[in-house]
């Protein structure tokens, strides 16, 4: 495991809408799990050697100090850039780690992942809920095994995921799907939306929050655009992606508004929330400012 420096690790965060996040903690820079269409590969983000996963020096320290420091407290997402269950997480342990520090200092915590390495922190994260907002995000863009392995090499097969979605609902938490990105011509079916849509009715999901299309810019744009030509030789995606995309930042599905009815049809049906206002609120529900900590 690679090292490299820190200032700070909680931050707050840009846009509270999204699932009504406070801060972001990103313990770990880069990830290893070669989905083809990470957006955190783009040049943007600035990091080198997506591929490699490097952990923040004396990062539980600093999350200490930054929690220590925040006037009011709210919900950490952890996620948004690299996984926080990445393989080396086995040993380090920083994320658990992490996880008991915003126990300690009375924060809520929204995890997105796709490892099932979630699970042994059930116990933290039930803790936590205790006091604040636990909101627990699974990560599936598919409901096909086979080509999952082929998109998201290094990372629990869907069937698993929908393993792990049952296993935190049925601990109590507040636990659902990201279903994003949904890859235009690839993914981008009814009978695959439907397929996640009753796996994650049979998994006891809470919510379920789509995409229906793939975000693509700088250098992430030829490499994923590589990879549909390399996995799928056969099916000319290189092409179709410029021909109805070309340099567009949201390839958006042509099939999009289809797969809103169906999926929200179906969603209605299992009684699964999909409105991201919805979620927040009912995650949050029975947490009342007043009832989180001030330092």
């Amino acid at each position: 495991m690679e090292y490299i420096p820190a200032k700070t690790i909680v931050t707050r965060t840009k846009n509270s809408q999204w699932f009504g996040i406070e801060y972001n903690m990103n313990i770990y820079r880069g990830c290893c799990h070669g989905c083809i269409y990470c957006d955190s590969r783009s040049e943007c983000y600035g990091i080198q050697g997506f591929d490699q996963v490097r952990a923040k020096e004396k990062a539980l320290e600093i999350i200490r100090n930054d929690l220590r420091r925040k006037v009011r407290a709210g919900v950490v997402g952890t996620g948004a850039m690299s996984d926080p269950y990445n393989p080396f997480e086995e040993k380090e342990q920083l994320t658990r780690h992490a996880l008991e520090l915003v126990d300690a200092y009375g924060f809520g915590a929204a995890i997105a992942t796709k490892s099932d390495g979630i699970l042994r922190d059930i116990d933290i994260l039930q803790q936590i809920q205790e006091h604040s907002p636990v909101l627990c995000k699974i990560t599936v863009t598919t409901a096909d095994d086979s080509l999952c392995q082929k998109i998201e090499p290094g990372v629990a097969v869907s069937s698993r995921r929908f393993e792990v979605l049952k296993n935190l609902g049925g601990s109590g938490l507040f636990a659902g799907i990201l279903l994003m990105p949904v890859l235009p011509f690839l993914e981008d079916s009814e009978e695959n939306v439907r397929e996640i849509v009753y796996q994650g009715a049979k998994s006891g999901v809470r919510f379920i929050y789509p995409y229906f299309g793939v975000t693509l810019r700088q250098n992430q744009r030829q490499w994923y655009l590589d990879h549909l030509e390399q996995l799928f030789p056969s099916l000319g995606l290189r092409e179709r992606y410029q021909a109805q995309f070309g340099e567009s930042y949201q390839c958006v599905s042509p099939k999009a508004r289809r797969l809103w009815e169906v999926f929200t049809q179906d969603c209605k049906r299992e009684g699964i929330l999909y409105r991201m206002g919805e979620i927040t609120e009912a995650y949050k529900q029975g947490y009342q400012p007043a009832q989180l900590s001030f330092f």
